[in-house]
């Protein structure tokens, strides 16, 4: 049986160790902090827990060298560090991570090591991708073409556990990554024209769409579209937008926060402040006035807006000390959301994710295309977003231990021989794209 080596045992990291230890791999989880796993793990005989830390190159060394298959859950910045490693010795690697300019350089030394590094295998990036290739691939097999396509994915906490906080979200995993995604700018295509979003409007361009099953949800655009058009290999859409889901606060509430330059990763002297005077600083208020008030004012907003409770919500007009010195405002608010925002044990999250498709063919004949997903976190179990994001990566590396894929370099699951295996073997483990084919086109979305 091949020998697995999983790097990081973090929050999503559970669903994997468990599929490839039940399968009798002998796997190897590395991690600095092994907290969240060793409970478990440590009832499976062939599951090995090791103390690791990235920078110590000789011992990662030996990880690769042991090992046949070599996951990295580490953060994205690593990979590059792990992929040396494995090319150096021959070793296949997965990730579930965006493939970096710092990883796609390496293709080179990946195909003339006679090995493959395949990212992007979890959930956005992952499933979107595999479920969205499906679909380009049966159209253009008809001889069609995809005119408009959205692509849109969230994962949330499920309804019943959204009402207690006015941003309307909980995280089941770092809010770090959020906070700062929270700076990008967008840009997508719409009927032919390049539509840029500067940051600072981010969360004001914004529309919604009705799920089956949920509730109206709020969409705002996810980086940059336009890259896709190449990846999915469809020139010819002349509307491509791919798209993040929310409920209803969450956008009133995080550009709020960035109207307050409360989101930036900008080192700020915080030395002796509470949080109410460092919002007063923000905002310019005197120390005599009412804060929540000036702040209202500020934001051009009602003191009872959703966006004044989310910043009361995490602590800003509090006059507990924040005890920081140099520090960051991204930090600050993020370490706000970990406080009070962590999805408790028993509670559930959700991953929703939806495509739309309007496709022409030869006949003149035109249909929209719809493939939805909406899967639930366990209680007490295994969240939606750790089954989503790891069983990609557990299914990438049996097909790898089967010698199924002879693909040499560095890659993404935009291909069959990739997407089709991983998801019908999704299908089996309860996660499925429900898709619905010949539907109107005046029934797609419209922003």
């Amino acid at each position: 049986m091949k020998k697995v080596c999983i790097l990081g045992a973090g929050m999503v990291s559970m669903p994997i160790i468990r599929f490839l230890v039940e399968k009798k791999y002998e796997l190897s989880i590395a991690s600095n902090d092994l907290s969240r796993v060793e409970k478990e793990a440590r009832n499976y005989p062939n599951a090995h827990l090791i103390m690791f830390d990235i920078n110590d190159d000789e011992h990662l060394t030996k990880l690769v060298k042991e090992n046949d298959i070599v996951v990295s859950l580490l953060p994205y910045a690593f990979h590059p560090i792990v992929a040396k490693k494995c090319i150096a010795y021959k070793k296949n690697m997965l990730t579930a991570s965006y493939i970096s300019p710092d990883m796609q350089a390496l293709d080179k030394e990946a195909k003339e090591s006679g090995i493959l590094i395949l990212n992007e295998l979890g959930l956005d990036p992952g499933i979107d991708h595999m479920s969205a290739m499906r679909i380009i691939d049966h159209i253009h097999a008809k001889g069609g073409k995809v005119e408009e396509f959205y692509s849109l994915c969230g994962a949330l906490i499920a309804p019943e556990s959204s009402h207690d906080n006015p941003l309307r979200y909980k995280f089941s995993w770092s809010p770090k990554g959020v906070v700062l995604a929270s700076n990008n700018s967008a840009v997508y295509k719409k009927q032919g024209k390049i539509i840029t979003t500067p940051t600072e409007n981010l969360f004001k361009d914004i529309f919604t769409v009705d799920f089956p099953g949920l509730e109206t949800l709020d969409v705002y655009p996810n980086r940059d579209s336009l890259s896709y058009i190449d990846i999915y290999g469809i020139p010819e859409a002349k509307t491509i937008y791919r798209g993040t889901l929310r409920y209803k606060g969450w956008c009133e509430s995080l550009d709020a926060l960035k109207q307050l330059n409360l989101t930036l990763p900008t080192k700020e002297d915080m030395t002796g402040l509470t949080y109410r005077q460092y919002l007063a600083s923000k905002i310019k208020a005197s120390e005599t006035e009412d804060i929540k008030q000036k702040l209202a004012h500020y934001l051009r907003l009602s003191p009872d807006s959703v966006a004044v409770k989310a910043i009361e919500f995490l602590g800003f007009l509090s006059d507990k000390p924040m005890n920081r010195t140099f520090d960051s405002a991204y930090e600050i608010t993020s370490d706000a959301m970990i406080e009070r925002m962590m999805q408790a044990p028993h509670e559930r999250d959700i991953t929703v994710m939806q495509h739309n498709f309007i496709a022409t063919y030869p006949d003149e004949k035109s249909e929209m295309i719809e493939s939805r997903l909406l899967d639930y976190g366990i209680p007490n179990g295994d969240t939606s977003i750790a089954r989503t994001v790891s069983y990609p990566l557990a299914i990438g590396v049996e097909m790898l231990a089967n010698n199924q894929l002879k693909l040499k370099g560095v890659y993404r699951p935009t291909l069959p021989e990739i997407y089709n295996t991983i998801l019908d073997n999704l299908c089996a483990l309860g996660i499925k794209m429900e898709e619905s084919f010949g539907l109107d086109v005046k029934n797609m979305i419209d922003r």
